[in-house]
């Protein structure tokens, strides 16, 4: 049923037509940018569940049987997420294995991987963030280490993914802001550490797990606009004046007064 709405939406974007949803926009745009790698060319109408393909290339959007490509192999992905994520916390490879295991013959998993759908690229930013957050604890003996850095800065990169996909993914930013002021207060107990020190740990985190995710998310929306220039059924949602803007639409370049 979903496949019929993220389908015709990666469609606008192939075709540059502009449409509003209740939803950010970076899942839609990645399975726009799939389907435009793959040969997809936005002209299949996604008019109603079950509808056939036939000629139309959507492989690349959807991803089915022996073929990884996009959904499939994002959430192919949250295998060794998972795996290395339990492995990191528990330090027990028994563990790692059987979470990894589970995963692999999970139904439902499969099953929302082998379809044009957020959910797969919903869950590979919610668990990269996960292991991103697990990865940088383990390395809070080094902290300041290129290692360190890019574990931080990729958990920014991560939840800035999740929230672009779903606002669901603020349930990811929670918990890592949770792990962060618990990491935080402990560093503030720790007498033998500067203040000067605890200020460096608190900007390092503000930058790299506040701005940086914000400022990744407004990109999406730059991207989303300038994409999207062509006017379609999303231009009732908003003004006279941002409609004048969008090709096609009866207000294209007319002077609307202020």
């Amino acid at each position: 049923w979903d496949e019929t709405h993220f389908g015709k939406m990666g469609s606008y974007y192939i075709n540059r037509t502009f449409f509003f949803d209740v939803h950010p926009p970076l899942g839609k745009m990645l399975i726009g940018l799939a389907g435009y790698l793959s040969g997809y060319d936005g002209t299949f109408p996604f008019q109603k569940p079950g509808d056939r393909y036939e000629q139309h290339n959507y492989m690349g959007m959807r991803g089915v049987r022996c073929y990884r490509l996009f959904c499939a192999f994002l959430g192919s992905c949250l295998v060794p997420f998972a795996y290395l994520t339990v492995l990191e916390l528990s330090k027990s490879l028994p563990a790692a294995l059987l979470t990894a295991f589970i995963l692999i013959f999970d139904t439902g998993c499969i099953t929302l991987s082998q379809y044009i759908l957020l959910d797969p690229i919903l869950m590979f930013f919610l668990m990269g963030a996960v292991l991103s957050m697990v990865k940088c604890n383990s390395c809070a003996d080094r902290p300041f280490s290129a290692l360190w850095w890019f574990w931080l800065s990729l958990t920014g990169v991560n939840l800035a993914g999740a929230m672009g996909v779903k606002f669901v993914g603020l349930f990811v930013v929670l918990l890592v802001g949770l792990n962060t002021v618990y990491d935080l207060w402990d560093l503030l107990g720790n007498l033998s550490l500067s203040l000067v020190m605890f200020g460096k740990h608190l900007l390092a985190r503000v930058l790299c797990l506040i701005l940086l995710p914000l400022a990744l998310y407004v990109a999406m929306f730059a991207v989303h606009f300038t994409v999207l220039n062509k006017s379609g059924p999303g231009d009732g949602f908003f003004s006279s004046a941002f409609q004048s803007q969008l090709i096609g639409n009866n207000l294209h370049n007319v002077s609307v007064p202020e």
